[in-house]
């Protein structure tokens, strides 16, 4: 961001106005790259980011090597998003394992579409949540912004000599194909603090911020005062679970959280 940019507030209508001349003039064309275009808070995001830069007059689509129409979130079935399925006839796993494996072989299909097979114009790549495709994105002459949600190698455990031998290269790609990236964003100063902790050789790397957006439409149907009809009516207390329910999103500790409560005593 510009010391302009800084210096003006940041909804001033002086500050609006210079960005609409800016996008009338010079609108982009995105690509969003993406592993898997479900639902949940990674998908969010990316969706919530193509809408907006949509809304400001850039071109956006998606490239993804799985989608759902019965399983994703509306703007990318309905057409208010574009949406390019590259090898989904590869296997996400074998037997339940080598997930990693093949979400990074998914990926890096998926680029070199984009970059080899492709006719979409793309201005700027926005690879999200895997990166080891970032190298071959590169190919396009196009400058290429990597979003980390949380190092992947971190997301598993290491529990026998076989795991731990699988992993490494993985590991290793991972941090280097990171810091191929012309930018890269984490989605919380907590993120990067970790980020900083595990990729050793990228501590130099500059890295900002960009914080999941809200769904605004969905307050402006809030009723304040209103119950839910399947909250039980003599809850003093309520835990929500924003996050989908699996182990790796440690549900465990609102259970126990919940224990330590007058109610669950």
């Amino acid at each position: 961001m510009s010391g302009q940019e800084h210096a003006s507030p940041k909804g001033s209508p002086s500050l609006q106005k210079k960005r609409k001349i800016h996008n009338q003039r010079n609108p982009l064309s995105v690509v969003f790259i993406h592993p898997d275009l479900g639902i949940g808070g990674a998908e969010r995001l990316v969706v919530d980011a193509a809408v907006a830069l949509k809304s400001q007059g850039h071109a956006v689509h998606f490239v993804t090597s799985h989608h759902d129409p019965k399983h994703c979130f509306a703007e990318t079935r309905d057409g208010t998003v574009a949406v390019t399925v590259v090898a989904d006839w590869l296997p996400r796993s074998i037997l339940g394992k080598f997930h990693a494996a093949f979400a990074y072989l998914r990926m890096m299909l998926c680029a070199l579409w984009l970059v080899w097979l492709s006719d979409l114009q793309t201005d700027v790549i926005f690879c999200d949540q895997v990166s080891a495709c970032v190298p071959i994105l590169k190919m396009r002459g196009t400058k290429v912004i990597f979003y980390c949600h949380f190092p992947d190698q971190l997301l598993t455990k290491r529990q026998s000599w076989l795991k731990r031998m699988y992993r490494a290269p993985i590991d290793w790609l991972e941090e280097y194909t990171t810091g191929k990236a012309d930018c890269v964003l984490v989605n919380s100063h907590f993120t990067d603090g970790i980020f900083q902790d595990t990729f050793q050789s990228l501590k130099n790397t500059s890295r900002q911020v960009l914080y999941p957006s809200l769904h605004c439409a969905t307050f402006d149907q809030f009723t304040p005062g209103a119950r839910h009809p399947k909250l039980p009516t003599g809850a003093d207390i309520v835990f929500l679970s924003i996050n989908r329910y699996e182990k790796k999103k440690q549900v465990e500790l609102a259970i126990g959280g919940f224990g330590m409560t007058p109610c669950g005593e």
